[in-house]
């Protein structure tokens, strides 16, 4: 069965300056979907209609932070993806949207992507904050990537929702310099380097 979605929130932040110095402009989106939890308030063995639900929200989700970075998919470079639970819920069914398959419908809008999605999931009420862990799309070692964007919905999740996120970026941290592999040496073969 489809998601049920209540809303639609898609933020946009652009960096343009750190400590007084110009900065290539930085973006970083997050494309968000509140959705019904069908499994709120109830045990249920078979968490397969959330994960299809994951699958379909990928989609959607990428398409909306590429278009709100402005820039072709195969540009962005980084990605990490949140849920938060709400109360009638269980953490088992963040996990079930942001595993299994949600990725492969992300790695298509970007044209590549083989380093893990980074994920983070936790329960809470309306207007919790959930950090989204960020790295670099296709090397997981380039340091200058690591990062986190704070996502939040002030009327989200209810206790029969789940709050869904997906942030891509056009760049890492501002003046990174601690070292690492750069973006220039990334191979892009096993998502490592």
């Amino acid at each position: 069965m489809p998601a049920v979605i209540r809303k639609l929130v898609t933020i946009l932040d652009e960096t343009r300056r750190e400590m007084g110095r110009d900065i290539p402009p930085i973006r970083r989106a997050i494309a968000c979907a509140v959705i019904e939890n069908p499994f709120a308030g109830r045990y249920v063995e078979d968490l397969s209609e959330l994960v299809a639900q994951g699958e379909e929200l990928g989609g959607l989700l990428a398409a909306r932070a590429i278009a709100a970075l402005g820039i072709p998919g195969e540009q962005v470079q980084s990605f990490g993806k949140a849920a938060v639970v709400g109360e009638a819920g269980e953490l088992e069914h963040a996990a079930a949207l942001l595993h299994p398959k949600m990725g492969a419908p992300v790695r298509a809008a970007l044209g590549k992507g083989p380093a893990l999605i980074p994920s983070a999931k936790k329960s809470g009420g309306p207007g919790t904050p959930v950090d989204v862990p960020l790295g670099h799309k296709d090397a997981a070692f380039v340091r200058s990537h690591f990062d986190a964007i704070e996502a939040r919905v002030t009327d989200a999740p209810r206790a029969g929702e789940i709050l869904l996120c997906l942030a891509l970026t056009t760049g890492g941290r501002p003046l990174p310099r601690i070292g690492g592999l750069t973006v220039a040496e990334i191979e892009g073969r096993d998502g490592l380097r």
